[in-house]
C-alpha cells in the first residue's frame, strides 16, 4: 500500500505528572487559575491558563489539546519541562505515517513542516519517504530550519490524588493535557515538495490520511482566518480524488480550541473524505454545535454515540464516522466498502495495535502484535456496552460474535468492537491515531 500522510508532525516533550507537584508549581498563581477555571479559554496565553487547563482535565479524566499563544509561556514550559521530558514523534499525522510505515505498508509519504535533524530522527527507517530528502535511512535530507516544533504532553494517571485551592482532586482515569507551540502547525502548513510529489504520484496511490485541522486559529497576524487555509487544503483533497477517483481518504478530526471553527470545519472536509475518526469528547463538541445531547457521549452511552454519529452524517453527507474511545470502537457508515467480516477484521486488527502500543510503547511485527493483544483483556464497560447496543437495535442484517457487534440500522452499517485496557500503559498519547492508522491499513489491504 501507497500511502500518503498529511498534515502535522511534530516532536512530543512526554511528561508524567504528579497532581502534588504540579500544585505545589502553581501555588503563585492560585488566584489566576480559579478565574481561568472558571470560564476556560480553551488556549494558553499565560502560566494560569496552562496549570487551569491541566488542572481541569485532571479533574474530570479528559483529554484536551491546548494552543500556547505566546512565546514567553513556551520558552517557561522549556525551561521546567523539557529536561525531564521523555521526546518522541508527535503530531497525528507523524504518529499515524510511523504506525503504516512499522506495519508494513510499502511506501508512506509525509508532509513535514520542519526536517530538522530531532524531527527527521523520530520517523520509522522502514518505508517513509520524504519527498527532496530521497530516504530517511540515508540522513540525506535538508539541515534544520526555524525552531523545533514541540508539544508538552502531560500524562496523568487514575487514582492520583492532590489538594489545590482546599479541594482534593482524585483523578476519574489516566488521559493527557498537550500545550502546543508550533507556529507551521497552527497555519496547516503544506510542503511543496509533498504537493509536486502528491500529484505526481497520485495514481498509484491507494490512500491518504490527513489530519492537524485542530491545529487551525481563528485569525492569524496578516488578518487572515482559518478559512483561507482549511480551503488550501480541501483544494488539494480534491485535486487528488480528481487524478484518482479510487483513492481513499480518512481524516482524524482532533480537539479544537472553538466550536464554531470545528463545526465550520468538519462540515467542511467531511464531503471530500471517505471516513472521518475522532474521540467521544470531538464527538461530544460537535453534538453540542448541532442541538444535540452530548451528556450520553461524554458518559459512553454507546448507543448515544451512535444516534449522534448518524446524525452527523445524514445532516453532512454519506460518509463514515469511526468514533474511538478508552472502552470500545465504532464504525458507522452509510457507504459499506468491505464485508461486514473484514470491518470487524479491520477494527480487531487497530484495538489490538493499540493494546500492544499502549503496553509497550513500540509496535513490532503483526504476528508479535497480534500475540501480545491476545492477552490483554478487553474492557469489561466496552464489552456490557456491546451488549447494550445488542439488545436495543434489531435488524435481520446483523452480526454478534463474541463481543463484536454489526448491525444495519436507519440506512447505516453499525460496527462496534470493546478495546483491550492495559493495566500500566507506557503513554496514552497518539493511541487513537494508532487505531485509526492500523484499521485503515487493514481495510486497503482487504479492499485491493
Amino acid at each position: 500500500m501507497n500511502i500518503l500522510c498529511g498534515y502535522n508532525a511534530n516532536v512530543d516533550a512526554i511528561n508524567k505528572v504528579e497532581g502534588a507537584m504540579m500544585a505545589e508549581m502553581a501555588e503563585t498563581y492560585k488566584k489566576e487559575i480559579v478565574g481561568v477555571m472558571l470560564d476556560p479559554p480553551g488556549t494558553i496565553s499565560s502560566i494560569p491558563e496552562f496549570f487551569a487547563g491541566l488542572f481541569i482535565c485532571m479533574q474530570h479524566g479528559t483529554g484536551a489539546e491546548w494552543m500556547v499563544l505566546d512565546s514567553e509561556v513556551f520558552r517557561w514550559l522549556r525551561d521546567n519541562f523539557l529536561e525531564s521530558s521523555f521526546m518522541r514523534m508527535g503530531g497525528n499525522m507523524g504518529i499515524m505515517a510511523n504506525v503504516l510505515s512499522e506495519l508494513g505498508a510499502s511506501k508512506v509519504v509525509p508532509n513535514v513542516a520542519n526536517p530538522s535533524e530531532l524531527q527527521m530522527s523520530f520517523f520509522s527507517k522502514k518505508a517513509i519517504f520524504i519527498p527532496d530528502c530521497k530516504d530517511v535511512r540515508n540522513d540525506e535530507c535538508p539541515e534544520s530550519y526555524g525552531n523545533e516544533l514541540i508539544h508538552f504532553v502531560f500524562d496523568f494517571k487514575k487514582g492520583d490524588k492532590f489538594t489545590f485551592l482546599g479541594k482534593e482532586i482524585s483523578v476519574p482515569r489516566e488521559n493527557r493535557f498537550i500545550a502546543t507551540f508550533d507556529p507551521l502547525n497552527f497555519e496547516l502548513y503544506i510542503d511543496e515538495n509533498f504537493s509536486n510529489y502528491a500529484l505526481e504520484h497520485i495514481r498509484e496511490t491507494d490512500g491518504a490520511l490527513v489530519s492537524g485541522y485542530h491545529m487551525l486559529r481563528e485569525s492569524y497576524p496578516d488578518g487572515s482566518s482559518y478559512t483561507e487555509k482549511l480551503n488550501r487544503s480541501l483544494e488539494q483533497l480534491k485535486q487528488w480524488k480528481k487524478a484518482n477517483d479510487k483513492l481513499h481518504i480518512h481524516a482524524e478530526f482532533g480537539h479544537f480550541s472553538s466550536e464554531k471553527m470545528a463545526y465550520d470545519v468538519f462540515n467542511s472536509l467531511f464531503p471530500y473524505v471517505d471516513s472521518m475518526g475522532m474521540n467521544e469528547d470531538e464527538l461530544a463538541m460537535l453534538a453540542h454545535m448541532n442541538g444535540l445531547d452530548a451528556a450520553g457521549i461524554l458518559g459512553m452511552d454507546a448507543n448515544a454515540i451512535i444516534e449522534t454519529a448518524i446524525n452527523l452524517c445524514d445532516k453532512s453527507g454519506p460518509g463514515r464516522l469511526l468514533v474511538h474511545t478508552r472502552e470500545f470502537v465504532i464504525s458507522i457508515s452509510s457507504n459499506g466498502l468491505l464485508k461486514p467480516q473484514q470491518t470487524l477484521e479491520s477494527l480487531h486488527f487497530g484495538v489490538d495495535c493499540a493494546a500492544a502500543f499502549a503496553c509497550f510503547g513500540k509496535l513490532d511485527d503483526r504476528a508479535s502484535l497480534l500475540r501480545i493483544a491476545s492477552n490483554i483483556d478487553e474492557s469489561e464497560f466496552g464489552k456490557m456496552q456491546m451488549q447494550k447496543i445488542a439488545d436495543t437495535i434489531h435488524s435481520e442484517a446483523g452480526i454478534k460474535t463474541g463481543n463484536s457487534i454489526f448491525r444495519r440500522y436507519q440506512g447505516h452499517d453499525i460496527f462496534a468492537i470493546p478495546t483491550r485496557l492495559c493495566d500500566d500503559p507506557v503513554s496514552t498519547v497518539g493511541l487513537g491515531d494508532t487505531i485509526s492508522s492500523a484499521i485503515f491499513l487493514r481495510e486497503l489491504e482487504l479492499k485491493s
